[in-house]
């Protein structure tokens, strides 16, 4: 396993490889390194072959060097400079205490936030995190070290992380699980006061369940994951914590019980007191039912005065507008699980079920994650304005005595962390033109009108320069993948020329679930062949995403999309990446000249992907739902419809099909192609210019962490009350 190493210099001219070695082991130790772009490009220039076969792994490329091949490579490639100019940084870093936290957090200082997610994307070689929630996880823990706020993190290890997508030859999706090697990963054992390696267990009516503990760290937060991998579990149990979103409903509760109780056990070991608990959506939300017995167990208060206390430290925020996606579980597996904690609560069975239910009384109601954590906070939240409308709507049942305007659930609306999803060429120009120090004023929006002083022709090159690196990465993925299915030598070759770089390139990633309509693009193939095949203004798009491994609709979705390889109107227009991650994420949408998103209003939350292609230069082409539905003004992206939906989806999608055809054919392309006397699209690049200028500093992480701090934070530990946006 990787440790840090000691900071201690060495004199002597014999150990300065050495020195030399574990400075890159600092580096690769904690993951501040992921978004430290002169961090990154040292570990890729010290072997960018295996830099690329290692997943970027700074770890295992390390470990191919002794400390006398480390130090010769740096001599040879300039490099030794460099890993002091990056180690330095990561000091300096490290050791800073000014900041936007320190000034406006201090409250926390002693008793710091506890944020609990089931995932957390934090780099692709960190592989605990499926998709959307993991990523805005690990975005929330980045700007919370850069901002400085006092936060520890809780999640789950899985041993095998979230599937691998593999394409058949019909271009069905399969899923392989690979095992991580704990070796790989910048990870240690968490130890107690003692230097004790920490290990928590949870009592179930069927056994006690086990769980160590390691650490990771984010910058300045600690992130700790539970890992029921140890000896002394069943066989059963071992695995519980190997696959994210894998197994039945007994596998979820269990996991979800390790999360949230386990976690608030290992914090209590770790001798760390928080004064907030934040969960992340409801995977997590049987925390507080830890927090409240130990409340009781320490301090003799009663249930009553318990729950009152941990809900005032509660904050809840709920990521899921679709109602089949909030977990339920039935009333004996939440016996099974919860019944000896529900023991020391001294409260009673259906006391226990009430908590989950929306109507406590109702026996044939199951427990809903949702509920409980809804009812055990006083500050939730959604993650958009629309999801907070949507939010509202859903779970008024809770507060039957209140009109809709006043249910207790505002929003806040999800950002993306710039240094993580900016890319380097992007970043140097504005280096170029925004004020010095405009990193640490990303959430001002003066900051950002730099942009029109920016040479329209030398970001319409920079983008250019980005696009290109997309085709290339595409077409290298595609030709590796015929590669693995072992199709003849011309298909492999085809592969290595695919795509247009001149032509208008859109991206559509995310998960394959039928309400994201994926297909809705394809609903006339003899309108979209004419669009992407006009030989003047050609259009292309690339797609990725996974289907659940359980969702079969999802998975034919795919199916259709890949297999229109094989259609001559579409082979050379319509590409699919295989394995969508944090990767091909950042190539897309470092890279695509729109970004495609069109689900089923009101049904996304929120979707920070369309953020992250802002700071690109890419323009939005989206329904009027989550973050879209509160950023378009007309002249900084595209909307498809109006934002109004019919009782039958059918209608809704003909509509909306309709719109997409319309704007893409009548606006998009023309405004891409209209070229001024310099040979350049002004129109499209004004267009750039205004997304930049009107949404990067209105969803950024940064700004979405200092509105969770003023508005949920400080007031549940009991700093300064302010009012949540509703």
């Amino acid at each position: 396993m990787a440790t840090i190493i000691s900071d201690s210099s060495f004199t002597d001219e014999n150990h300065k490889p050495q020195e030399l070695h574990e400075k890159c082991v600092s580096l690769a130790s904690n993951l501040w390194w992921a978004w430290s772009p002169d961090t990154i490009e040292l570990f890729r220039d010290l072997d960018p072959v295996l830099w690329r076969q290692t997943g970027h792994n700074p770890i295992q490329l390390l470990r191919a060097f002794s400390p006398l091949e480390l130090d010769q490579r740096a001599t040879e490639m300039a490099l030794h400079s460099r890993i002091n100019h990056c180690y330095r940084l990561l000091k300096e870093y490290l050791a800073q205490r000014r900041g936007w936290g320190i000034q406006n957090a201090g409250v926390l200082g002693a008793r710091p936030v506890a944020y609990f997610s089931a995932e957390f994307g934090i780099h692709e070689s960190m592989p605990i995190y499926s998709g959307g929630l993991g990523v805005l996880s690990g975005d929330h823990v980045k700007s919370a070290s850069d901002l400085g706020i006092p936060m520890v993190c809780v999640g789950l290890f899985y041993g095998q992380g979230y599937f691998r997508q593999f394409l058949d030859d019909n271009g069905y999706q399969r899923e392989e699980y690979v095992d991580t090697n704990v070796d790989d990963i910048a990870m240690r054992p968490a130890l107690d006061q003692n230097q004790h390696p920490v290990q928590v267990n949870i009592e179930t009516r069927e056994g006690t369940i086990a769980a160590r503990v390691w650490q990771l760290d984010i910058g300045r937060i600690r992130l700790f994951l539970l890992d029921c991998n140890v000896e002394g579990n069943s066989e059963d149990d071992r695995k519980l914590t190997s696959r994210l979103y894998g197994g039945d409903e007994r596998t979820r509760i269990r996991q979800e019980l390790v999360l949230g109780v386990g976690g608030v056990r290992a914090l209590k070991i770790l001798n760390i007191t928080p004064g907030v608990f934040h969960l992340n959506e409801g995977h997590s939300a049987f925390c507080p039912l830890e927090a409240i017995r130990q409340k009781i167990t320490e301090y003799g208060h009663s249930f009553e005065t318990a729950v009152r206390d941990i809900a005032q430290q509660t904050v809840f925020t709920t990521h899921t507008p679709v109602p089949a996606g909030h977990d339920r579980f039935e009333c004996s597996l939440v016996e099974e699980h919860l019944g000896p904690l529900r023991d020391d609560l001294g409260i009673s069975f259906e006391q226990l079920m009430g908590l989950g239910r929306v109507e406590p009384q109702n026996k044939s109601e199951t427990f809903c994650m949702t509920v409980i954590g809804l009812k055990l906070s006083r500050k939730a939240n959604g993650v958009s304005q629309l999801h907070g409308h949507v939010s509202r709507r859903m779970w008024s049942g809770l507060w039957p005595w209140r009109v809709e305007e006043e249910i207790p659930i505002g929003h806040i609306t999800n950002g993306v962390h710039i240094p993580s999803w900016l890319s380097v060429q992007m970043r140097r120009l504005f280096d170029r033109y925004f004020p010095k120090d405009w990193m640490a004023h990303m959430g001002e929006p003066d900051v950002w009108q730099g942009i029109y002083k920016v040479d329209p022709g030398e970001l319409w090159e920079t983008h250019n320069l980005l696009k290109n690196q997309l085709l290339h990465f595409v077409r290298r993925r595609i030709a590796a993948n015929c590669r693995r299915r072992e199709e003849a030598g011309r298909a492999i070759e085809t592969a290595r020329q695919v795509l247009n770089p001149a032509a208008l390139t859109i991206g559509f990633a995310r998960r394959f679930a039928t309400y994201k309509r994926a297909q809705l693009l394809f609903q006339d193939l003899d309108r979209i062949e004419r669009i992407v095949n006009n030989q003047e203004r050609p259009v292309q798009i690339i797609f990725a995403g996974k289907a659940h491994p359980k969702d079969d609709p999802g998975k034919q979705l795919v199916q259709s999309i890949v297999n229109m390889r094989h259609d001559s109107r579409f082979r050379d227009s319509v590409v699919f990446i295989e394995d969508y991650d944090i990767n091909v994420c950042r190539h897309l949408i470092w890279g695509v000249d729109v970004w495609l998103n069109n689900p089923r209003r009101p049904m996304e939350a929120s979707g920070t992907s369309g953020q992250k292609v802002v700071y690109n230069g890419g323009l939005n082409f989206s329904v009027l739902d989550g973050w879209w539905a509160e950023a378009f003004d007309g002249g900084n992206g595209f909307a498809i419809g109006d934002g109004s939906t019919h009782t039958d989806d059918s209608i809704t999608d003909a509509r909306d099909s309709e719109s997409l055809y319309d704007v893409l054919e009548n606006r998009i392309v023309p405004s891409f192609y209209q070229l001024d006397d310099d040979g350049l699209p002004f129109d499209w690049i004004q267009k750039m210019m205004n997304s930049i200028s009107t949404l990067a500093w209105r969803f950024s992480s940064h700004r979405m962490v200092m509105d969770y701090t003023r508005n949920c934070y400080l007031p549940a530990a009991g700093g300064l009350s302010c009012k949540m946006n509703t």
